[in-house]
C-alpha cells in the first residue's frame, strides 16, 4: 500500500496543468480575441470594420465605437470555440499600445474589467513586438527562429527593423522617418483609383504586370532608417503627367504601374535588411505585420537566401494581420516568467519597446 500511495504521488507531479491565456487586440480596427492553451491556438476571431473602406483609410472615433459594440461577442465566441469555461482562464493578455487611443481603450478597459472578474492576473502586451512573437505560436511554422534574430514589423503605420536578443530584450535599429510601408501602398493605390486597403490589390495586379516597365526613384536615407514620401509623391507626379497626356494612361497600365511600384518598395525595404545583416553578423531575419503575406516580398527574401546566405521566416496568413493570437502568445511567455502588469497603466497610442 505505501509503495501504491508513493507511486500515485510520483504521478500526480507528473501531471501537467494546462496554462490557458485569453488574449485580446484592439490597437486599430479589428476587434480580436484567442484563447491559447500552453502556446497551441484553440480559437482566434477576428471582426473586422467595413465601415472604413468608404472613407479610404480608418476613422478613429468609428473605429472606437465598433469595438464597443463588438468586444463582448468576440470575447465570448473565443471562448466557446476554445471548447473551455472563462474560469479555467489563467490570465488575460491584452494591447496596451501602440495603436489608436480609443481603440486600445476598449481593449484594456473591458480586459482590465474580465480579469478583476476572474482573479487572474493582467497582462499588457506591446503590439509591435507581439508580430515579432507570433512565430513561437505552435502552429505557426515548422521551423522556429534561435535569438539573436533580426526583426522586421511592415505594416500600415509601422516600418521598422529590430535587433531581438531575446523574447523581450528588442531594440530598434532601423525604422522609417515618415510614411510607413504599409501606408505607401494605400495611399498610391488610392491614386491608381484602388479600394481600401489598397495593398492586397496591388500585389495581385502585379502578379500579371511588367515591374520593368516603370522607373521610380528611391529615396536615399542614412543608416538603417527608411523614407517613403518621396517616392510617394514622385509616383504621383508622374501619373499626373502621363494623365495629362493620355486620360486612360491608368486603366491601360494599371497592372504595370502596380508590379514596378511594388517592385520599388520590394527594393528598398530589401537592400535596408540586407544591410542590417551584414553590420549586426546575423543572419536570420524573422517577419511580422500585415504587409509580410505580400508575395513581391516573400519572393524577393527567399530566392535571395543562398545568394546572400541567411535565413527568412514568414508567419502563417492569418498571424500577419492584427490578431489576438499573438497577444495571447506574449502573454503566455509573460505568464511563465511571472511578469503580470496593473490596472493603474493606462493604455498609451505611443508605446515603445
Amino acid at each position: 500500500l505505501d509503495r501504491s500511495s508513493a507511486a500515485s504521488d510520483v504521478y500526480k507531479r507528473q501531471i501537467i496543468v494546462p496554462t490557458y491565456i485569453l488574449g485580446i487586440e484592439s490597437s486599430c480596427d479589428d476587434t480580436s480575441a484567442s484563447v491559447l492553451c500552453d502556446g497551441k491556438v484553440l480559437s482566434n476571431l477576428i471582426a473586422n470594420q467595413e465601415i472604413h473602406k468608404s472613407f479610404g483609410g480608418v476613422v478613429p472615433e468609428l473605429a472606437s465605437r465598433a469595438h464597443q459594440q463588438n468586444i463582448i461577442p468576440v470575447v465570448n465566441q473565443a471562448i466557446l470555440n476554445a471548447n473551455i469555461d472563462k474560469n479555467q482562464l489563467n490570465a488575460i493578455a491584452y494591447t496596451r499600445g501602440p495603436g489608436l487611443l480609443g481603440s486600445l481603450l476598449v481593449g484594456s478597459s473591458f480586459s482590465k474589467s474580465l480579469s478583476m472578474g476572474l482573479n487572474v492576473p493582467l497582462i499588457e502586451v506591446n503590439h509591435m513586438q507581439a508580430h515579432l512573437l507570433a512565430h513561437f505560436i505552435e502552429d505557426c511554422g515548422d521551423e522556429k527562429t534561435t535569438f539573436p534574430f533580426i526583426g522586421v514589423t511592415i505594416s500600415g503605420g509601422h516600418t521598422q527593423i529590430v535587433f531581438v536578443k531575446n523574447y523581450f530584450d528588442m531594440e530598434i535599429i532601423g525604422e522609417t522617418l515618415d510614411d510607413a510601408i504599409g501606408e505607401t501602398f494605400d495611399k498610391c493605390g488610392k491614386m491608381l483609383g484602388l479600394p481600401y486597403p489598397a495593398g492586397p490589390h496591388i500585389d495581385k495586379h502585379s502578379k500579371v504586370g511588367n515591374p520593368n516597365k516603370f522607373k521610380f526613384t528611391k529615396p536615399r536615407v542614412g543608416g538603417l532608417n527608411y523614407s517613403f514620401s518621396g517616392l510617394k509623391t514622385g509616383f504621383m507626379r508622374y501619373i499626373q503627367k502621363e494623365k495629362n497626356n493620355n486620360d486612360n494612361f491608368i486603366s491601360a497600365e494599371l497592372k504595370n504601374l502596380c508590379a514596378s511600384l511594388q517592385l520599388t518598395i520590394v527594393e528598398i525595404l530589401y537592400e535596408k535588411i540586407i544591410l542590417a545583416m551584414k553590420q549586426t553578423g546575423i543572419n536570420r531575419v524573422v517577419f511580422g505585420g500585415g504587409v509580410s503575406c505580400n508575395s513581391g516580398i516573400i519572393e524577393k527574401f527567399k530566392q535571395n537566401e543562398n545568394i546572400e546566405n541567411y535565413k527568412s521566416y514568414f508567419p502563417k496568413f492569418e498571424y500577419t494581420t492584427d490578431n489576438a493570437a499573438m497577444i495571447a502568445m506574449v502573454g503566455y511567455l509573460k505568464y511563465k516568467n511571472n511578469d503580470f502588469s496593473s490596472i493603474e497603466k493606462s493604455a498609451q497610442a505611443r508605446f515603445k519597446y
